[in-house]
């Protein structure tokens, strides 16, 4: 199949979460699968730098910008990249959606509806490549308007969209809505109207042939009020096209056994490994060097849908318990400003380090014995398959993907073998304190504590499972 992910974000070109990781894995398996699929995402800078060497494979107008098309290759992999070039929307320093002082770029609107219009002319053949998709996969809302584009036209390629956060919506006024020129019946509340907003997530719930996001458990959370974000009334009118599918992760870049981020490789055979990394960590962290300590972790975004807040208001009790707690993170300044002082009231207990390193986050997930992921909300999540691969183990909420793929250390379930983590039923300090407290408990039996390890380390969540199911959900489509 012909098939063109579209994504405003790409890992290792660009990276800003797990949109990224996702999109820098699935096309790369759904190639193994012997797929004709290409990336394309917009030319930011970062992007440019990273992707090697590029060349000039088209020149064309979307609208009044004169746009080119450079080409080049996945790191790593014969998957071919386009990026749309249009340098005053793109050749910007850092985030792709933020400015330095953490505000969004206020021609956000302008800059990914000017990605949509080129995929777009892409899809049609209308820029001479002389290769048209069968089926566009669009994600999130920076990718919304080409379902509705697209919509405009026949024949056209089928169309997937996938929702990764139904939180972010691409929400901008009526005026900016006229000043893209899109066309007037689209300003209806059966299109892309929301609230008297344009909303660019709308874009792909309405007009894409299949809806889908990242777990079972996701799909029909948002079709409740409680998840659906103002969305779920339409979602449960297009259920018939709306289906889940677990993200995978890259076996090979997260790997213990080959690592080379970590300071000692490990496998499911010997575990010794991990214990050099539990005391690296402590060390990178300036932690005291304890053995026998439980050290808990977090990484991720320091905002309320990660339960950081959770976190905070738990760790001053969860200080009278034998933990350390180690942070990596960045986010909403009040919670970066708190985690900082609470490191520095207790320097032998918590660490955090603010911002983002891709080799610490490594080094993090082989070191600590828990990570912690009281998420309120989760579409996937992929830390819990991380901490699952490499014997660490997840503490997490039951929503969403983090339900479909963690099960609890209940007494039955480990007393079958089939126990893989630790769940809370709620997002509250005193659900995150017990579970704390359970995980003690496990702990100090080692023998439980590695069965609960290795039990895991054998679950299978690579995107080689995920893509055969993309690729029937494509096939059906375009059938």
């Amino acid at each position: 199949m012909k098939i063109l992910f579209a994504s405003s974000e790409v890992h290792p070109l660009l990276k800003t979460g797990g949109l990224a990781d996702v999109a820098g894995s699935l096309p790369r398996a759904l190639r193994a699968l012997k797929q004709d699929v290409r990336i394309i995402m917009p030319a930011y800078a970062d992007a440019v730098k990273k992707a090697g060497k590029l060349k000039q494979v088209a020149s064309f107008d979307v609208g009044v910008h004169k746009v080119k098309l450079q080409e080049g290759h996945l790191p790593g992999s014969r998957v071919k990249v386009w990026l749309v070039d249009y340098r005053p929307y793109f050749e910007r320093p850092g985030n792709p959606y933020l400015d330095e002082h953490g505000e969004e770029w206020p021609d956000n609107a302008q800059r990914f509806a000017l990605f949509n219009r080129a995929v777009v002319k892409i899809a049609l053949d209308q820029v001479g490549l002389g290769w048209e998709p069968e089926l566009i996969h669009c994600n999130d809302w920076q990718t919304g308007l080409i379902p509705a584009l697209l919509s405009e036209h026949s024949p056209r390629p089928a169309t997937v969209f996938t929702i990764h956060n139904m939180a972010y919506q691409g929400l901008f006024d009526h005026a900016t809505f006229v000043s893209l020129g899109l066309p007037s019946h689209f300003w209806s509340h059966h299109e892309l109207e929301f609230h008297d907003q344009l909303s660019f997530l709308k874009g792909g719930l309405v007009f894409a042939d299949r809806i889908n996001t990242v777990s079972p458990r996701y799909a029909e959370e948002i079709q409740t009020e409680k998840f659906g974000c103002g969305l779920d009334g339409l979602l449960r009118h297009r259920k018939q096209v709306l289906s889940g599918i677990l993200n995978g992760i890259d076996t090979k870049e997260w790997n213990p056994g080959t690592d080379p981020h970590l300071p000692a490789h490990y496998n499911r055979r010997s575990l010794a490994g991990k214990a050099i990394n539990k005391q690296s960590i402590q060390k990178t962290f300036s932690l005291p060097e304890k053995a026998d300590v439980l050290l808990l972790g977090f990484i991720g975004r320091l905002v309320e849908q990660k339960g950081i807040d959770t976190i905070l208001e738990a760790l001053p009790e969860m200080l009278d318990l034998s933990v350390q707690f180690v942070l990596l993170g960045s986010g909403q300044a009040q919670y970066q400003r708190a985690i900082t002082a609470l490191a520095k009231a207790h320097p032998a207990t918590i660490s955090a380090t603010i911002g983002y390193n891709e080799a610490l986050a490594h080094q993090i997930e082989a070191g600590v014995d828990v990570f912690l992921m009281p998420s309120r909300f989760e579409p996937c999540g992929l830390n819990q398959l991380y901490s699952l691969r490499y014997g660490t183990v997840p503490m997490v909420t039951e929503v969403g993907g983090l339900a479909d793929t963690v099960i609890d250390a209940s007494e039955a379930n480990l007393a079958t073998g089939t126990a893989t983590g630790i769940t809370l039923r709620e997002n509250s300090a005193e659900a995150l304190i017990h579970a704390v407290q359970r995980a003690l408990s496990l702990h100090a039996d080692r023998k439980v504590w590695k069965k609960l390890q290795l039990t895991g380390m054998a679950q299978d969540y690579s995107w080689q499972h995920s893509a055969k199911r993309y690729l029937a959900l494509y096939e059906e489509i375009a059938g």
